[in-house]
């Protein structure tokens, strides 16, 4: 997958340092997300999308697909050094040694030595639960369980919760983030503190292919809403992992770095901001 090229407009600065730490990480800016994917569905979709040239794929314990993941890695037959592995740690085992025994589980659902991104699915801060959780992602890096560790939907605060244990810094903040819910204001923070901002969710859920400013711009640049969308995401410098099981769709959704969204198209997309959240009930976990 090419590397995205940016402008060098004074706006596009903290997106093109964005695009350049991901490189320096070996993070692949763009990946599939397999949320709400049966086992079969998960396996067919995750075995089609890496022979298409993915190589990021994105799970989580409490999608209870990771085995189907692992067999749809096997089914590739991808060279493991070439794939980038996510899954997650869900709020049932934060604790030092429930983490540990979790990614263990995980790992072995996954029928891998090792994952590239263990993250805490959510911060579950009762009584400073996330600090515990976040101690056990520690020991699991440490072991070589995980390559890299972080975080998922972690708030400025509880990100310096961590930073204030005085180990790891967070190598990803998973966030929902659209242009229905832009999150400039926490990507800055990310930013300021060498935290990789991910957007999960980045479609919305596919509420943003009904939006006439998304339709006009795919019209004008000969594309799909996806793509118009996923641009915005990749321009910004962000790593993403859009979901879908439609073969075409996954082939067009590689093409985001074929062509580039004018300063302005970025601008009015990012105008589109009303900060609303697909699942507000998600966020009484943390």
């Amino acid at each position: 997958m090419s590397t995205d090229t940016l402008s060098t407009h004074p706006s596009d600065r903290p997106a093109a340092g964005r695009t350049a730490a991901l490189a320096r990480l070996g993070i692949p800016q763009l990946g599939l997300g397999v949320f709400d994917m049966d086992h079969e569905t998960t396996a067919t979709v995750v075995a089609s999308a890496l022979e298409l040239g993915y190589r990021s794929i994105d799970t989580a314990a409490i999608y209870g697909n990771e085995a189907a993941v692992g067999e749809g890695i096997r089914r590739a037959a991808i060279p493991r050094e070439e794939l980038f592995v996510t899954t997650k740690l869900w709020i049932d085992a934060h604790g030092v040694e429930e983490a540990q025994r979790a990614a263990e589980d995980s790992l072995r659902q996954l029928g891998l030595d090792q994952v590239d991104l263990y993250l805490i699915h959510w911060p579950h801060s009762v009584a400073g639960r996330h600090r515990e959780a976040w101690l056990g992602l520690e020991r699991v890096a440490d072991r070589g369980l995980a390559s890299r560790i972080g975080v998922c939907n972690f708030s400025t605060a509880q990100l310096d919760d961590l930073i204030a244990l005085g180990g790891r810094v967070p190598t990803v903040n998973q966030i929902e983030l659209h242009p229905f819910h832009t999150r400039a204001a926490e990507m800055l923070e990310d930013d300021r503190r060498g935290i990789v901002t991910e957007s999960w969710s980045p479609l919305a859920r596919g509420r943003v292919f009904s939006d006439p400013l998304i339709a006009r711009l795919a019209e004008l640049y000969g594309v799909s809403a996806a793509q118009i969308v996923l641009r915005w995401h990749v321009q910004q410098g962000l790593m993403t992992v859009p979901k879908s099981a439609n073969p075409a769709r996954l082939a067009e959704n590689l093409t985001v770095f074929d062509f580039e969204l004018e300063p302005a198209h970025m601008v009015e997309i990012s105008a589109l901001d009303r900060g609303e959240c697909i699942e507000p009930d998600y966020y009484a976990l943390g």
